[in-house]
């Protein structure tokens, strides 16, 4: 009897390692890294409940120090309970083996656990490859945090960087990555960032692997309006999402059978796009005269329906363009149709929010190339993590790179590993770097021959291989016109022509060389007179636009735009019907261009003087600059006397005119107006920064910050603007004055002396307005400028009486009290104090993250490990 109970448990024993080893096999392509798992400890090791197999990171990454939390307020779950630090280097990244091409759900945790005893809750930024994926603030979510995105690899390393922006040390606790369908989850462009994943049961448990196939996470979700429905019978869920069985035997439905069902959130990005993906089977047996039919509403457009959902079937309903959320609240509601005699029911949905990745990642063979030097001479450089050149702030040491433009992956144009300790012969893998310019390898231990190669690199025209114990002679190839060499330091080196087998005959090359250079001299001097009296005649004349010929159209000429005939321009404007605005240059008109696209038509009057020179100034800059918080050109009419330039038409039209009404709630509130500061300092910087040569806009007001359909905010009006020198220099000469009185830089306007500081005056007067909503010049009080105003205002400490009163006291006191003390830094009357765009960018970035955080302080939100707020339900 003994016996046979032994043997039956070595029976089960055996059973359920068999079950076991199945489970890790049907995780085929997970990922899951228990970051800081010391090295002596069982890996991997299987987590109870979830059956996931955790394995330490330390083959993962190159860098760190490894901890155990200490104080947590989470169940001890085994995976959360030791992390990996980052104390040196500001850069350390991760380098997961992907699938290019194949979509992956990546997700990470951050727990501190005051692991170092010291209650320092970093705060540092996380970043996918060469682009900024979001900012980790432990400081906020002192009960940890975790991240998700939905997202397609480029190439076949996932790099997950940890980047130090102050002065705490970054950390990470665990790291998952899961392949997904790549036919599930579509975007038009860009990732997706997790925002949602619910089921609708009171009390549910968080579910993930087994019961979801992907590992994704659903959490319970349930309102006090609704009412719960449930089956224990199966749900057919083999449609390409797969959600859970538990997700789906489970509905809610309004308790008023006659409401909508409504789950709603904040969009603190006014710009935000979103992806909802809605799972609806029907879960009950209805009798022959029953039906439920709803549409599906998002933010109160129909998103689909009529729907009648199918017995006991999942059917995924889920948009194929992104949608925004007017106002930064976004809904989700359901609604009985007249036919149906039961409400709505909605089983579970997900939310997720657009992100892009612009940066491309370094050429990737430049990539292997350099990663390859690094492992045959064993390099340990702390910062040669991530991407080789992208951002350029974290570029490698020793490296510099070139960028064309952001369609175009950067290469490596220059590798410096002087005194780098390096032996052996120079590494062969070195050529494979096509577009190398410079090479340095000076001062280190290399031996052998000067390899031939070098001299057969079409680019490189520097390389310095002095201080080594480099021995024979100098290849042939590398005796070239144009290359720059130095081998001096060299003891073995034979650097004369004695060390070469003789040639039949010495050709004179040094002789014909010096003659070559002499002709091409000449040639060049010849060119740069005529260049130079062609210009200066150019110079001389009336600078008018040239002529219309029949082969060309002067400064007009672009490509990219579309010319239009004065006719054309008439009947796009109905003969210049509706009038939009009037300037300097003349009127602007309302138009339509193929019946639907409509357009702003901004036609010069031919009275006009000074109009001209805006108008031409005006295109010179649109026809070679473009950013989206510029105002775009569609194209120009230049015929005859008649000039005309077409712009994109925005909507919503100026900022002063939503500023300007008052009596009545603002659609405008606080955090849109910090969006549309933001995107109008972001049009700023590019033309103080992006341009070349950079430009000043010289006349920045609320009258022409334009917004679209979604208020985004785009400059516009650049009959003003110069260029001047760069990095906070002047113009290249003294500028007569221009500008709008009371938005002008005071110390522009005193020396004539142009430069980017002073479009950072005109932009805190703007913020001023926003903030206030007082006019900028009011000569009925005793502080007639805004300036004056806000500063005696200020000396009485009340945030409250400065703030816009249409604003309703709707607004973080941090976030108003942080813009206003930027405003007032920005309208600074001595230049040298003023912020640069960049800096103005970084500080609004943080009054909406004031704002933002106020939202998520309202939700009373402390869930450990959760992403974000829990939209609400009613």
């Amino acid at each position: 009897m003994e016996g046979s109970f032994g043997l039956l448990l070595v029976l089960i024993t055996m059973a359920i390692i068999h079950i076991v080893k199945a489970q890790a096999q049907d995780q085929a392509g997970f990922i899951s890294l228990d970051c800081g798992l010391p090295a002596d400890h069982k890996s991997p090791y299987h987590v109870t409940g979830t059956e996931l197999w955790f394995s330490s990171d330390k083959d993962f990454i190159q860098s760190g120090k490894i901890g155990r939390v200490r104080e947590t307020s989470i169940p001890s779950v085994e995976t959360y309970l030791t992390l990996r630090y980052f104390p040196e280097g500001i850069r350390n990244c991760y380098n997961l083996p992907v699938d290019e091409g194949r979509k992956y759900l990546i997700r990470a945790y951050f727990l501190y656990g005051n692991y170092d005893g010291q209650y320092s809750h970093p705060v540092f930024d996380l970043y996918l490859g060469p682009n900024l994926w979001t900012k980790i603030d432990l400081q906020k979510r002192v009960n940890g945090t975790q991240v998700e995105i939905l997202h397609t690899p480029t190439s076949k390393a996932l790099q997950i960087c940890l980047v130090k922006t102050g002065k705490t040390t970054p950390i990470i606790t665990a790291l998952d990555l899961r392949p997904l369908r790549n036919n599930t989850y579509i975007t038009q462009n860009g990732s997706l960032s997790f925002l949602y994943r619910r089921y609708n049961k009171e009390s549910g448990p968080h579910l993930r692997y087994m019961k979801d196939v992907y590992d994704r996470t659903w959490d319970g979700f349930f309102s006090k309006e609704w009412t719960q429905i449930s089956t224990n019978l199966t749900v057919k869920n083999n449609n390409i999402y797969v959600p859970p069985q538990d997700a789906l035997k489970n509905a809610a439905t309004p308790t008023n059978t006659s409401a909508p069902l409504t789950v709603y959130w904040n969009s603190p990005n006014f710009t935000a796009e979103y992806y909802l993906y809605v799972h609806l089977a029907e879960i009950q047996d209805l009798q022959a005269n029953e039906i439920r039919e709803f549409n599906i509403l998002f933010n109160g457009e129909l998103f689909a329906g009529p729907i009648i959902p199918v017995k006991r079937s999942l059917f995924t309903i889920n948009n194929v363009i992104p949608q925004t959320c007017q106002g930064g609240r976004c809904s989700l509601q359901l609604t009985r149709t007249k036919n149906s005699t039961l409400p709505p029911l909605l089983n579970a949905f997900e939310i997720y929010e657009v992100i892009q990745f612009p940066q491309l990642e370094t050429d990737e063979s430049d990539v292997d190339t350099i990663k390859d030097i690094a492992a045959t001479y064993a390099l340990s450089i702390i910062n040669w993590q991530g991407d080789p050149c992208v951002p350029q702030q974290l570029k490698w040491d020793g490296l510099n790179c070139i960028t064309k433009d952001m369609s175009t992956p950067p290469r490596i144009t220059s590798l410096n590993l002087s005194s780098s300790g390096l032996n052996g012969t120079i590494a062969a893998a070195i050529q494979n770097l096509t577009q190398l310019e410079k090479l340095d390898l000076s001062n280190n231990n290399f031996t052998g021959e000067v390899p031939e190669f070098l001299g057969n690199m079409k680019s490189l025209s520097f390389i310095n291989l002095s201080g080594n114990n480099l021995t024979g002679s100098i290849p042939q190839a590398l005796q070239k016109q144009g290359l720059e060499l130095s081998v001096e330091g060299n003891p073995r080196l034979c650097l004369s022509d004695s060390c070469r087998k003789p040639t039949k005959k010495k050709f004179p090359v040094a002789i014909v060389a010096s003659v070559l250079v002499a002709i091409l001299a000449s040639i060049v001097i010849v060119v740069l007179f005529l260049v130079l009296r062609k210009k200066k005649s150019t110079i001389v004349k009336d600078l008018h636009l040239q002529p219309r010929t029949s082969s060309g159209e002067g400064s007009f000429a672009n490509k990219n735009k579309r010319r239009f005939t004065y006719s054309e321009v008439l009947q796009m404007t109905n003969n210049l019907q509706r009038v939009l605005g009037k300037g300097g240059f003349g009127m602007v008109y309302h138009g339509t261009l193929n019946g639907s696209e409509q357009v702003a038509v901004k036609v010069l009057s031919k009275l006009s003087t000074q109009g001209y020179k805006e108008f031409k100034a005006e295109v010179e800059l649109l026809l070679r600059v473009h950013h989206t918080n510029l105002v775009s050109l569609v194209g120009y009419c230049y015929d005859g006397d008649s000039l005309a330039l077409i712009y994109e038409f925005l909507p919503n039209g100026d900022l002063k005119q939503h500023l300007s009404v008052k009596g009545s709630r603002s659609i405008i509130n606080w955090t849109v107006r910090l969006q549309i500061a933001l995107e109008a300092a972001r049009g700023l910087e590019y033309l103080h920064i992006g341009c070349k040569p950079p430009m000043v806009h010289r006349d920045v007001k609320t009258a022409n910050i334009l917004l679209d359909e979604n208020f985004k905010a785009k400059i516009a009006d650049f009959g003003l603007s110069r260029s001047f020198q760069g990095g906070g220099g002047e113009s290249q000469d003294a500028t007569t004055v221009a500008g709008t009185f009371g938005y002008l830089d005071p110390e522009y306007y005193r020396t004539n002396r142009l430069s980017e500081k002073s479009d950072v005056y005109s932009f805190g007067i703007v913020l001023l307005e926003m903030i206030t909503n007082q006019p900028v010049i009011n000569q009925t009080t005793e502080n007639p400028h805004i300036t004056q105003w806000v500063g005696f205002m200020v000396n009485r400490g009340d945030i409250i009486e400065i703030m816009d009163p249409e604003l309703s006291k709707d607004y973080d006191i941090n976030s108003a009290w942080r813009a206003l003390e930027l405003a007032m830094s920005c309208a600074n009357s001595s230049s040298s104090k003023r912020p640069s765009m960049s800096k103005v960018i970084q500080e609004l970035k943080e009054c909406i993250a004031c704002e933002k955080n106020r939202g998520l302080e309202s939700e009373d939100m402390n869930i450990a490990l959760d992403t974000s707020v829990v939209p609400k339900a009613r």
